[in-house]
Order: C-alpha cells, then sequence, then structure tokens
C-alpha cells in the first residue's frame, strides 16, 4: 500500500509540483520526510496501566514500536515529576510512513463525525504540518469494544517544503481533504 503512495508520487506529484512552482531539478521538488504520531496520557501519573494501553492502541494504528515519553520538567499543578512517564510516540519513515498517511487520508479521517476537512491553517511556517485527532476509534485497527477510554493523538507531517504554500499543494496533492474555502 505503502508503495502504491510512492509510485503516486514519481508519476503525478513530481510532474505538477514542477509546473507549479518551477523547479529546475527533480531534487527540488518537496517530500514527505517523517510523520510522529504521539499521544500524551494525563491519567498516566494514576494509574499505570492506562499508559500501557494507550502504547499497545499506538502500536496497533501505527504498526511499530512505540517509545514512552517522560517528562523534562518537575510541574507542581500538574502533579508531575521530572523524568515520569506521560505518553508515547511513534516516528514513521518510507514505507511504514506512507502506509500510515494513506490509511489516515482514505479511511481513518472520513469515519470523524461531521466531517468536513481538516485545517488548511495548521502549518508552522517550515512547510511542517500539525493534526489533532479527538479520538483512536477513527482508525479500522482499533476494535470499539476492546478500548479502555477515548483518547486522542498528535500527528505531525513533516515535509523538505520550505514553505507552507509548498507543503499545502504537497499535501493537497497526496489529497489530504483540507477544508473547502480555506
Amino acid at each position: 500500500m505503502g508503495s502504491r503512495l510512492r509510485d503516486t508520487y514519481a508519476k503525478e506529484i513530481v510532474p505538477a509540483m514542477e509546473k507549479k512552482f518551477g523547479y529546475k531539478n527533480v531534487m527540488q521538488v518537496p517530500k514527505l520526510a517523517k510523520i510522529v504520531v504521539n499521544m500524551a496520557v494525563g491519567e498516566a501519573k494514576e494509574n499505570a496501566k492506562a499508559l500501557d494501553s494507550a502504547v499497545a492502541d499506538m502500536e496497533t494504528i501505527t504498526g511499530q514500536k512505540a517509545i514512552v515519553t517522560k517528562a523534562k520538567k518537575s510541574i507542581a499543578n500538574f502533579k508531575i515529576r521530572e523524568g515520569q512517564a506521560i505518553g508515547c510516540k511513534v516516528t514513521l519513515r518510507g514505507d511504514r510512513m506512507y502506509e500510515f498517511f494513506d490509511r489516515l487520508v482514505n479511511l481513518a479521517l472520513p469515519r470523524v463525525r461531521d466531517f468536513r476537512g481538516v485545517s488548511a491553517d495548521s502549518f508552522d511556517g517550515r512547510g511542517n504540518y500539525a493534526l489533532g485527532i479527538r479520538e483512536q476509534v477513527i482508525f479500522p485497527e482499533i476494535e470499539y469494544d476492546k478500548i479502555d477510554k477515548v483518547r486522542g493523538m498528535d500527528v505531525i507531517i513533516c515535509t523538505t517544503a520550505g514553505t507552507d504554500e509548498e507543503a499545502r499543494e504537497l499535501l493537497s496533492l497526496f489529497r489530504m481533504p483540507f477544508k473547502k474555502g480555506e
């Protein structure tokens, strides 16, 4: 599945981007560099099993082993100590990245209730896109009956594009469903 997107990139996206932005060399054309999926687990400070279940969900969704993230600083108001496990993340590259992106765009996002598209304003100024997902059950790999709690996650799509305009065009050509009129 991931190789299908890679072929689409080479055959359709590269020529379209070269035409629109006037690149002289194929290596100037932006591409997907990596996708980072992050899940913060607030209740992990009281319940260690919550973090284990979040890690299991993350590994099921991405197909790759998740890394447990720890707090960098102690914050008394949040009752967090430095070094305490508070979430998990996965960095996807290569075929797994393309396969995850394909499932995200074609299977998961259309399953969101009242879905009208993702915001076209969530770029960081350097060609990277951030997307918040409210519930992990939109992914077909997650069985609704087996989850203990609905958790959200952040998906950061890192591209080699220099500007937001180039990155927006790249993701549009990959059929990212941006809201109409933005």
